[in-house]
């Protein structure tokens, strides 16, 4: 199954799932980015748009989505804040449609672990940065070493129908970000929330 298809039929029970779990990481991360102050921001697999209520006034944001039935709901969401900037579309995190330095901030909420190469898109949020530009990721990553003997044995399986579970983000993570904030968000530190800039 493709990760469209799989997501497709996930839709309607995605904010069941995931909404209430995930709130507050995204509103930190949402808030770093607000303090950040950038004036264009890509906000890359928006999903449902669960970010869409807590994304500050100001910049202007392009936001996509692979899956057409997710990107519907975040329409419908998004409705509901007409006085954003907000341009949504359809688009692979994994090759990014946007012009090099584009953007001041890429936001990158629960997409890193779920596509199945996450390494393209950490070198394609890169390159889609302008210098001094940051990236804010909220995900579930390993560290480096960490044994993890049943979250690697099932990744293969999961990343199929939701998302991998075996993503190091030291190890995808390209040299041209340096990372400027790793903190834990949830499940005891499995889900991590990060700030990287790219110099």
């Amino acid at each position: 199954m493709s990760l469209r298809s799989a997501y497709t039929l996930f839709a309607p029970l995605y904010d069941a799932v995931v909404a209430t779990a995930t709130a507050p990481a995204r509103q930190a991360s949402v808030a770093a980015l607000a303090a950040f102050a950038p004036a264009t921001v890509l906000i890359a697999g928006i999903g449902t748009g669960l970010d869409i209520p807590a994304l500050p006034l100001g910049p202007r944001y392009t936001a996509f989505d692979l899956t057409p039935a997710m990107l519907a709901r975040a329409r419908r969401r998004a409705g509901g804040r007409p006085e954003l900037a907000l341009q949504l579309e359809t688009g692979d995190a994994q090759a990014l449609a946007y012009a090099d330095a584009q953007f001041d901030a890429v936001l990158l909420h629960l997409i890193v672990a779920v596509v199945p190469e996450p390494v393209r898109v950490l070198a394609e949020t890169a390159r889609v940065l302008r210098p001094g530009g940051r990236a804010f990721v909220f995900d579930k990553f390993l560290r480096p070493g960490q044994r993890a003997p049943l979250r690697r044995a099932l990744s293969p399986l999961l990343g199929r129908l939701a998302s991998r579970t075996d993503v190091v983000f030291e190890a995808v993570c390209p040299p041209a970000l340096r990372v400027l904030d790793d903190r834990p968000a949830l499940a005891g530190g499995w889900f991590r929330r990060i700030v990287v800039e790219k110099g």
